[in-house]
């Protein structure tokens, strides 16, 4: 399975590129989509640019994207929300699901800690897909979301197989609690 992993930024987006064969991740892209100065618009416009490129070159059958988290800014809030939705646009368009997780949950995911830094994360990219530098932090933050969704795709196969099961026998889960 071949998984793209989406940091969104309106100024840099980063993206990264993983394979997961079992239980082993093998590296094969990660880079940064960076939007100029110029116009909110434009820089949607080359967001969405840039991923549907990313999406066309590495082909993954999956992705993933960090969710927003809501700034001291309100504004920045807005702002990172549209450049999300851009690259969540050309993802979709590209008719690939695409799941989202928080930071917290990258980090501990990669880390193992909610609370990491961005060098922790990046140390631990580095070591858990053997590259032999570092990446840069929008391509670490990145290449963490897809390894994010690598570790968390066995949990949601598992909890899609047993849905129908639980559905037929009148239970469901709500709140992480299986209720009837």
């Amino acid at each position: 399975m071949r998984i793209l992993g989406i940091d969104p930024g309106l100024r840099i987006t980063g993206f990264g590129v993983i394979e997961k064969h079992g239980h082993k991740l093998t590296y094969i892209a990660s880079g940064t989509i960076k939007t100029l100065d110029i116009d909110l618009p434009a820089r949607l416009k080359t967001i969405l640019a840039g991923v549907t490129e990313v999406v066309a070159t590495y082909r993954p059958d999956c992705s993933a994207i960090e969710k927003v988290f809501v700034n001291v800014n309100p504004q920045s809030t807005l702002l990172l929300g549209q450049a999300r939705g851009a690259a969540i646009c050309a993802l979709v368009s590209a008719d690939l699901l695409v799941a989202e997780y928080t930071a917290l949950q990258v980090k501990q995911a990669v880390v193992g800690q909610g609370k990491a830094q961005k060098e922790q994360v990046q140390d631990m990219v580095q070591r858990l897909l053997m590259l032999s530098g570092k990446p840069t932090a929008d391509a670490a933050d990145a290449l963490g979301v897809a390894i994010c969704h690598a570790h968390n795709s066995d949990v949601l196969a598992i909890l899609g197989g047993l849905a129908p099961g639980l559905a037929k026998k009148g239970l469901r889960v709500r709140k992480g609690r299986l209720v009837g």
